[in-house]
Formats: structure tokens, sequence, C-alpha cells
């Protein structure tokens, strides 16, 4: 578009060699007047300054269709200028020089001085006051639109912010409520099993065992309750893993305290331990198991059970399988499952939790030995804010107002030049010297000879110029005042 519209500028202003629109000047003075304007709209992006400096010159020429198209390097100048002052300082000096270069003309030279200086002003409105104005409104809308983008897009941060921090706060108070109200419950509990363990040594050894489960079991309940208020932490601590969590001494453990529960239940390990793994995948294993032989404890005491864990290929793979119940199973809230399903998810792993074909229940999981980091929880809520609104919504009655005014410039001056050229391309203008010599100043009217020759060529003076039809170098120039001839001559373009 850089070159298509300087030329479009340049053909627009070589109309008046097919058409011509009132005293034609010379041909070399219309080729250079085209060649000037397509120049300046070149450079109105660029140095709109002196792009609106340098249109005055094309005044001097009698060249309409030049002139018209000086109102869309107006437009354009008047984008680029950032500040107000200076563009009407321009525009000011714009306007006294086009009005001086005017006077030049021979058709001005030849007019009223009143008649000059109020075509000078009409034309300074349309050429370049109602473009100006346009062309600046469309120049604030981009500074404008780019602010409104970026409150936008802050507002929107801010709002996804204030989100993530009332999430936090609200996870920071369920944290403080479970440590100050299960917490020291749990603690009680587990001080009272230790002197519990310590009494039944003594004095009742068949309840020893029972008395250290309960206070296994306390423990090992503050320790999943300092988990879950880990997760709900705003800035969670690293789980406390002990180097047992998750290998194979660990699950050996967790399937012999299901035995000694009365569980039938047997352990298949294969491949490496897992000492060298990830703690969050050794973490991962443990819940895995754990959880699962709780459903087993809840839901099919009585049936066998078996757990699978194999190690190959950067990868663990964790099954453990129980086969039916004799009673229905109860109904469970399989949140459990859903909790288990989540963090094998996170890590990058794979979780399936259902009755095989064969009957029973199955919880298998596939996790990495090594994961990907995980991203910052409170980063990806950032990250939510939606996409700010296009310029266009915002912006869109701005647009409407600055396009409207910019239609005040341009359909006063279009229709004017198209109804001239109307009149060029089809109303006949060749006149014979015989009736030229037969016109009377001060009788002829002007109804007789436009009625028969038309308009001919309307020139900025007011008068009607028609060419000889036998010299084409001859033009037959006719001025009327109060609808008879003032004055006629013969003059050569």
């Amino acid at each position: 578009m850089r070159v298509v519209w300087p030329v479009l500028a340049f053909l627009v202003g070589l109309v008046p060699l097919l058409a011509p629109l009132a005293p034609v000047p010379h041909p070399a003075l219309t080729v250079a007047t085209a060649l000037w304007i397509a120049g300046l709209v070149w450079l109105a992006p660029r140095r709109p300054q002196w792009a609106l400096v340098l249109t005055a010159p094309l005044f001097a020429v009698n060249n309409l269709w030049a002139q018209a198209v000086t109102t869309f390097v107006v437009f354009t100048a008047s984008r680029r200028i950032a500040r107000p002052g200076r563009l009407w300082a321009l525009l000011g000096v714009m306007t006294v020089l086009q009005s001086a270069f005017s006077l030049l003309q021979e058709t001005y030279r030849t007019m009223p001085l009143w008649e000059a200086v109020l075509g000078a002003v009409a034309g300074s409105v349309f050429f370049v006051f109602f473009p100006a104005v346009s062309g600046m409104l469309f120049g604030r809308r981009r500074p404008m639109v780019r602010l409104l983008r970026e409150r936008n897009e802050y507002l929107e941060r801010a709002r996804a912010l204030t989100a993530a921090s009332a999430r936090s706060e609200e996870r920071a108070h369920i944290a403080g409520e479970m440590h100050d109200m299960l917490g020291h419950r749990l603690s009680l509990i587990s001080i009272h099993a230790g002197a519990l363990e310590l009494a039944t040594a003594r004095k009742a050894p068949q309840l020893h065992e029972q008395a250290e489960l309960i206070r296994t079991t306390s423990s090992l309940a503050m320790a999943e309750l300092r988990e879950i208020l880990g997760v709900l932490r705003t800035s969670p601590e690293p789980e406390a893993l002990d180097e047992d969590t998750g290998t194979r001494t660990d699950i050996a453990n967790l399937v012999a305290s299901s035995a000694d529960a009365g569980i039938a239940v047997s352990l298949d390990w294969s491949g490496d331990d897992l000492h060298g793994a990830d703690p969050r995948t050794r973490r991962a294993v443990h819940r895995v198991v754990r959880e699962a032989l709780t459903n087993v404890h809840k839901h099919a005491p009585k049936a066998r059970a078996r757990v699978q864990v194999a190690v190959q290929g950067g990868r663990a793979r964790i099954q453990v399988l129980n086969g039916p119940a004799d009673a229905l199973p109860g109904k469970g809230t399989r949140r459990g499952l859903v909790g288990l399903e989540e963090r094998v998810g996170l890590l990058g792993g794979a979780f399936s939790a259902g009755p095989p074909v064969e009957g029973g229940f199955r919880v298998a999981a596939d996790v990495p030995l090594h994961p990907a980091a995980q991203a910052d929880q409170s980063a990806a809520e950032v990250r939510e804010v939606p996409p700010p609104l296009a310029a266009e919504v915002l912006t869109v009655p701005r647009v409407l107002g600055g396009g409207c005014l910019g239609l005040l410039a341009l359909l006063p001056v279009t229709g004017a030049m198209l109804v001239l050229l109307i009149f060029a391309l089809f109303n006949p203008s060749q006149m014979n010297a015989p009736y030229f010599d037969s016109l009377r100043v001060g009788a002829t009217s002007d109804e007789e000879v436009f009625g028969q020759y038309g308009l001919g060529q309307f020139g900025a003076d007011g008068c009607s110029r028609f060419r000889s039809s036998h010299n084409a170098d001859l033009v037959y120039k006719l001025c009327f005042r109060d609808g008879k001839l003032a004055s006629k001559e013969q003059e050569r373009p």
C-alpha cells in the first residue's frame, strides 16, 4: 500500500489531460503537479510537517484534481502529529501559503478581492479543516487503544491475582483450623497410646501389640495430616520422607501390616528398588499401595489380595488386585481414588481403578521414576488471564465518530469533482467563430448560450470557456453577470 496510494494520486492528478474541468494548464504543468501530489502522498506518513507545508505550491496551478488529493495528505499528516498546538500552527501556515499561491493564478487575479477571499476560506474548510480534524481524531485513537488494552490487561491480571490470593488465604485458614483442631487431638492420642504401650508391656503383654498398633496408627495419621496441611499451605514445604518411603521395605511393611490385620495379601516385587527414584514417585507408590489396601480392609476384608510392583524402563508400575468379596461391598466416596488419580496425573503417569473381568477390584498406576518438575501453581493461576479485547471492540464509537467526520471532508470534495467530471465528459464545449462574433455584451443571455453549448469549462473566476471549433489553440471566454453577457474575449491556454 505504500506504493499504491502514490500511484493512484499520480493518476488522479493526470485527469485534466483527459477531462478538463476548467482552464487547463500546460500539459507539462499538469504532469508536474501529478508527480508533486504523488510525492506528497508518499511523504505524508514519514515527514508530516513538510508534507503539509509543501501542498501550497499546488494551488498556483489550476489542477483541481491534484488539489483535491491534498485532503488525503492533510488527513494522513494530521494522524501523525501528536501535539495539537504544532498541528494547528502548521495548518495555519499551510492555509496562508495556499491562499497566497492561489492568487498567483490568472483566474483569481481577474476576480474581485472579496470573491477570491471567500473562495480561499471555503477551500480551507473543505481542503484543510475537515480532513485535519478527522485525521487528528484517528491519530488519537491509536494511543488511546493501546492505553485501554494495557488497562484491561492490568485489571484482568489484578483480578486473577486477587482470586489466587483469596484461594491461598482460604487454604491457609483451613490448614490452621485443621492443625489446631485435629493436630492437638492426634497428638494426645499418640501420647496416651505411647503410655498405654508401656503399661501393657509390663501388665498385659497380650495387649501390647494392639497398643503398639494404636500408637503407630496415630503417628501415621499425624504424618498424613502434616501432608494435607502442606498441600493447603500457600507455600507448601517439601514432604518429609524417610529413606524407606516407597521402597521395597516400605511396601513390604504395608503388606505385613495388612496381613497382621487379617487380610490374606501377598507381595510380588520385580526389578530394582526405588532408593534412587524421585521422592514424589516414592510417595506416590506408597500412597497407591496404602490406599488400595485400605479399600480392601473396608470393602473386601475376606478376599485374597495381591500387590505387584514392577520397576523397569524408567517407570514403576503398581497393581493391587483383590478377589470378589463374600458380601456386597459398601458404597464409598471414592475421594481417596480421586486423590490418587490427581497425584499420579501430576507426575505424568497413568491411573486406573475398577473391577476387572474376573471380578473383584483392581487399582493400577504407572508413574515415571524421575518426573518433570511441576510448574508453580500460583504462576499457572496468573496465566488464566483472558486475552485483552480487540482494539476494534474497545473503540467502535470513536472509530464511527472519526469516520463520520472524515466523510464531511470526503463527500463534498468527491461529489463536486464528480459533477465537474460529468460536465467535462458529456457537455459540448466547442463554439464556432461566427456564433462567438454574434454575441453582444449586455444583451445576450446566459440561457441562450448554455442552452446551445452547455456550461463549457466553468472556471474558478465564474466565467465559462469554450474551445474554438476551428482552432484547437484558441479558447473563448464568456463572463456573465445577472444573467447577461458581461464580457467576452479570446485567450490561449
